[in-house]
């Protein structure tokens, strides 16, 4: 009995002490569970990420990615599983350590090479109680419009103050011969030029701001582009002889186009006044018109000095002048090509440029065929010739692709009248 109950008391100790064995291994597991357990997102947070339609970037404790959204990627503000730029960090350093909201507009290189930028607005917030949200917003696009406008403004400003001023010396030292008859005159003559300075240049600013908020597409009408043409080479007339400048016209094209026959006679009186600007005394300006594959292509070709191709990337910009000094000799503003440029796109169409130094240039309004018409004649070969006659000399085959400018000018690969 003695040994029976000895056996005992040790099978109840050792029952007992695997009980408490097995109680305390399972709490220590629960510990380890709790202590690598993954904080989650707040519930339906990432539905709503994804459909926010801002890049976002979700952080954790020690700022490596959990969720990025594809544009976080595109915009290099991602690579792999970590936050590529300092700024961001610094951001959510201060979030982290403040618990407020920040929020930056930063710019940030686009990638690791290159000098390509990306001005994004970004957002820091805390997400739960781990996390970190950085929402991005990509502002490139509206803060370059707003740097254009802002220098467009500046430049209006300066080109303004020119003739402003050259007046007003003039009319200073006007007064002060008024006895000198010879002074009287010259000081004069320079103030008519001015002040007809003045005027282009106010009435250009002008019809560039027109055509900014021109409707086409609600205001516009069929145009016959022969009349257009008719009534372009009409307002061109005076300075044209003033030079002894020939303007030659060749086919004709029974196809119309969809616009506002003011601002394409504007456009093209643009082209045809740059073109006698440019070219020498005693030579002629060619215009050439054809119709083919639903395009209209109005070309006119100069005898001028030509174009360096870097002069040909910038030429459409507004008040950029090849030669600044004979550009204020012969009265032009910077803005005809860009107003020209602006027509064009307004209708649907582009402006491409072929030139070359000591051979000329050649300026192609293309604009499409509008539709429901019967279809439009091809132009009269006459269109060739028109162009041709006002190279100052042979040119290459016209199998030889120009160069060109403008939005979608790729592809055009004619010239001349043909263009």
């Amino acid at each position: 009995m003695l040994i029976g109950l000895v056996a005992g008391l040790v099978g109840l100790a050792l029952g007992t002490f695997g009980v408490l064995a097995y109680r305390v291994s399972e709490r220590q597991r629960q510990l380890l569970d709790v202590d690598t357990e993954e904080p989650a997102l707040p519930p339906g947070a990432a539905e709503v990420l994804a459909v926010v339609g801002r890049a976002f970037v979700v952080v954790d404790a020690v700022d490596g990615v959990v969720r990025a959204s594809p544009a976080a990627y595109a915009y290099g503000l991602v690579r792999g599983h970590t936050v590529v730029h300092k700024e961001l960090l610094d951001m959510t350093a201060g979030v982290r350590r403040d618990g407020v909201i920040l929020e930056k507009q930063l710019e940030l290189p686009r990638g690791p090479l290159g000098q390509g930028t990306i001005i994004v607005q970004v957002r820091a917030a805390m997400l739960g109680e781990e996390y970190i949200l950085l929402l991005a917003d990509d502002r490139t696009e509206i803060t370059r419009t707003e740097e254009i406008r802002n220098d467009f403004v500046a430049n209006v400003s300066h080109e303004l103050k020119t003739p402003v001023g050259a007046i007003s010396l003039l009319a200073e030292a006007l007064e002060s011969s008024a006895d000198d008859e010879l002074a009287v005159r010259r000081f004069a003559k320079r103030m008519h030029k001015e002040s007809g300075r003045l005027a282009a240049l106010v009435q250009d600013i002008i019809e560039l701001s027109r055509l900014q908020g021109a409707s086409v597409a609600q205001q516009g009408r069929p145009v016959d582009v022969n009349a257009v043409i008719a009534e372009a080479v009409d307002r061109s007339q005076l300075p044209a002889e003033s030079k002894n400048i020939r303007i030659v016209v060749g086919g004709r094209t029974d196809a119309k186009v969809f616009g506002d026959q003011d601002l394409l006679v504007t456009a093209l009186r643009n082209l045809i006044d740059n073109a006698i600007r440019y070219s020498p005394e005693n030579t002629r300006v060619g215009i050439g018109i054809r119709s083919r594959e639903g395009l209209v292509s109005i070309s006119v070709t100069d005898q001028g000095e030509g174009l360096s191709p870097e002069d040909q990337e910038r030429v459409f910009e507004r008040f950029y002048r090849v030669d600044s000094a004979r550009s204020r000799h012969t009265g032009g503003t910077g803005l005809g090509l860009s107003i020209v440029k602006h027509v064009a796109s307004n209708h649907g169409g582009e402006v491409t440029l072929w030139s070359q130094p000591g051979q000329g240039s050649t300026f192609t309004l293309r604009l499409p065929e509008m539709e429901g018409q019967d279809g439009g004649e091809q132009a009269d070969p006459a269109a060739a010739s028109a162009a041709s006659a006002a190279a100052p000399g042979p040119r290459k085959s016209l199998e030889e692709p120009p160069v060109t400018q403008g939005p979608g000018a790729a592809g055009a690969t004619e010239r001349g009248a043909t263009a």
